[in-house]
């Protein structure tokens, strides 16, 4: 893990208190609609690695806040 990546990992893990997000905070975090986070997981980007719990179609969906804070160290924010 990179500084910044570690400096993002903190903020959330002080944040949050926890160590996955949920759809809905990720999209917070990203700055968009809960739902442009599922149209994004339909289209495989956007979002970082995330984990489905269970099979059904709307079962609940964590990120992994190592794998958050890596993929906002890699993303470049434009607006």
């Amino acid at each position: 893990m990179n500084q910044l990546q570690e400096l993002i990992y903190n903020d959330l893990k002080n944040r949050y208190k926890k160590s996955t997000l949920s759809k809905k905070e990720m999209a917070h975090e990203l700055g968009i609609s809960y739902s442009t986070i599922d149209l994004y997981m339909s289209k495989g980007y956007g979002v970082p690695n995330y984990k489905k719990l269970g099979k059904a179609k709307n079962a609940k969906v964590v990120f992994n806040i190592i794998d958050v804070a890596k993929f906002l160290s890699e993303t470049i924010k434009t607006a």
